[in-house]
């Protein structure tokens, strides 16, 4: 055997140790990729109070001044007495005028109390509620990824889009990584 065969065989045998060693490395090595089969967006609502106020007007009883409602009372009995007095002659006249005054103040007293009762007040008051708004936020998404035969789901804070990329057998799951 002559020198250059010899330099023949043992480079040949170095090639084909390097290729098959590179072929066996990336056959090793695995996929650089995952393939996503599905990314569904994982929401959750958000509701946050708050104070809403308006004014509204009020109706209530207006306060009384005259609680025994004296005026009422003294109008109707003098009102009653002069009636009742346009009524008979002699002790009849004295008869219907004090029946006229007693009558007439009881008159004048019921009268001054349903006017009394129906004498209303409005005054403007605030009013408030909690109500709430609703929001969607957006925690994530559910991934589910095909890796070689193995198929998987893992929540990523974003979209991957169509393939995640694997290093060292280990998906990379941050962005721009």
């Amino acid at each position: 055997m002559d020198k250059s065969m010899l330099i023949g065989i043992v480079a040949g045998a170095v090639a084909v140790t390097a290729v098959g060693g590179f072929a066996g490395y990336k056959a090793l090595k695995g996929p650089d990729y995952a393939e996503v089969i599905s990314a569904k967006e994982v929401t959750e609502k958000i509701r946050t109070p708050r104070e809403e106020c308006r004014d509204v007007s009020v109706s209530h009883q207006a306060p009384v001044k005259d609680e025994h409602r004296i005026a009422g009372t003294a109008i109707g009995a003098v009102l009653g007495g002069v009636l009742g007095n346009q009524v008979g002659g002699g002790k009849g006249k004295t008869l219907a005028t004090v029946a006229g005054a007693a009558g007439g103040g009881y008159a004048g007293n019921k009268v001054q109390e349903n006017m009394q009762k129906s004498d209303q007040v409005n005054e403007m008051q605030t009013r408030c509620k909690t109500v709430y708004d609703t929001r969607t936020k957006s925690i994530g998404y559910d991934v589910t990824y095909q890796l070689g035969e193995k198929q998987g789901v893992v929540r990523m804070d974003h979209n991957p889009g169509q393939r995640i990329p694997v290093k060292s057998g280990q998906l990379v799951l941050a962005p721009g990584a």
